[in-house]
């Protein structure tokens, strides 16, 4: 089945992220678009304001008539559907033409010049930046993102003329060996998702596919301190980049009065006088990465620098609710222990002489039994941790593995507490907290307007 031959797209587990960007895709190019999902959300309201058909009843009469047709409706499913879900039978055992949610990323790369952002994490914000600054630019461009733009209120971006789309590279379940990058930015391969890939090494292989399937005469835009090696065809242009050296990188950055400004050196024209528009500092590597990116597809030195103050970053990615000399509050996705020791360094940075108290929900047990000491020594950066239970997404619970394991192992000096989720808000109530982050990629973030409200009124 070819995308420019359907009618109706169906999607199971509408209200993803991913899957939602993709919806407004199909919606932009007027096609009958409709799907399921467990629970109702902020996002699934909102897509039905926009145009589409959601029930959350696990129902196949509740699937619309325009969906029905296998010849000219296609099924997006994603991977955390379970295999026994009965519209995905309902599709599969009719011979409609199923696909995960990468299948029809992959078909977008084909379609179009793919600019894509891999890596175990920094992915949604360097892919956001990119784009941020490719949309405001002459080169403009589309976007399929990983999380809600500050700047437009969406994941998705649309240019009826660019034919550029930057698409965040997802390698859990494999997802990104389906795309065919022109061009694609590394920015770290720290082992994840080991309950699929097994071990360290398997995962790292997994990301040397990936580089195979950059397009002949396209680049990769490599983070410089990467264990796994690339494998790229001989006319692809390897580029290395970090914060302080490679092909790409900073120089002259100054971090004072919540401003962080820099140089940005690259072997295409240095761009002075960056100011990040989200002064957090690991914005600084994150958008050396995407500004790379950008500029080796035509934007200029203006339209770097304008994107990159204009920049207002991304939904629960470094996201301040609160930020007065009196207190600060912010959520952050991270759930990786990379992701939260970067997070905790760019904090420390930032708020040198102020406690700094962190709720945290672990998210999944496999990654809470094979990463608890480097989720502790991670969390030991912060001054005081507290412990939410942990929040299994698509798993069962896993016999011995709990939110203790990372408690037992903090460091000495750490002050530290164990919670159930539903006692967070009383907690918030009784305390006075001087920096508070609330971390995790499970449903913690929920309470994060009650928690703002709450810190607002003291």
């Amino acid at each position: 089945m070819e995308l420019k031959d359907i009618t109706a797209v169906y999607f199971i587990g509408a209200g993803g992220i991913g899957m939602s960007a993709l919806a407004r895709y199909f919606m932009h190019r007027g096609l009958v678009v409709a799907g399921y999902d467990k629970t109702p959300s902020d996002l699934t309201r909102q897509l039905e304001k926009e145009g589409m058909l959601l029930h959350f009843e696990e129902d196949v009469d509740e699937i619309p008539h325009a969906c029905k047709k296998k010849e000219s409706c296609l099924v997006v499913y994603t991977p955390a559907v379970p295999a026994e879900h009965k519209e995905l039978l309902f599709f599969k055992e009719n011979g409609f033409h199923v696909q995960k949610r990468a299948q029809v990323l992959g078909e977008l790369t084909r379609m179009h010049k793919g600019l894509c952002v891999a890596g175990t994490h920094g992915k949604t914000t360097t892919s956001a930046i990119c784009a941020h600054i490719m949309h405001q630019s002459h080169v403009e461009c589309n976007a399929f993102l990983g999380g809600i733009t500050k700047n437009y209120g969406t994941n998705y971006l649309l240019s009826d003329t660019s034919d550029y789309v930057v698409i965040e590279a997802d390698e859990f379940d494999r997802s990104f060996h389906w795309l065919r990058p022109w061009m694609t930015i590394i920015t770290s391969t720290d082992p994840d998702h080991l309950d699929i890939y097994g071990t360290k090494d398997a995962y790292l292989e997994s990301f040397q596919h990936y580089t195979t399937l950059i397009q002949p005469g396209g680049a990769l835009i490599i983070h410089k301190d990467l264990e796994m090696k690339p494998m790229v065809n001989d006319s692809v242009r390897v580029y290395e980049y970090s914060r302080d050296e490679g092909d790409f990188h900073a120089e002259n950055i100054v971090i004072e009065n919540g401003e962080i400004t820099f140089d940005f050196i690259s072997p295409v024209e240095n761009v002075r006088n960056i100011s990040l528009g989200q002064p957090i500092p690991i914005n600084i590597e994150n958008s050396i990465a995407a500004m790379a990116m950008a500029q080796l597809n035509g934007c200029n030195a203006e339209e770097l620098r304008y994107g990159m103050r204009s920049f207002h970053g991304v939904e629960r990615r470094f996201d301040f609710k609160i930020r007065t000399p009196e207190r600060v509050f912010l959520s952050d996705y991270a759930h990786h222990p990379q992701e939260i020791y970067q997070s905790a360094k760019s904090i420390r940075e930032l708020y040198k002489d102020r406690k700094i108290t962190v709720i945290f929900q672990p998210h999944l047990y496999s990654r809470t039994k094979d990463f608890y000491q480097e989720f502790a020594d991670a969390l030991s950066l912060l001054d005081e941790v507290i412990l939410c239970d942990i929040y299994p997404a698509r798993e069962d619970p896993i016999p011995g593995v709990s939110s203790k394991l990372i408690f037992d192992h903090l460091r000495p000096g750490v002050e530290k507490k164990m919670i159930r989720k539903n006692e967070v808000l009383d907690l918030v109530r009784e305390r006075d907290f001087d920096v508070l982050v609330v971390l995790g990629a499970g449903d913690i973030d929920n309470y994060v307007p009650q928690i703002t409200k709450i810190l607002e009124g003291k």
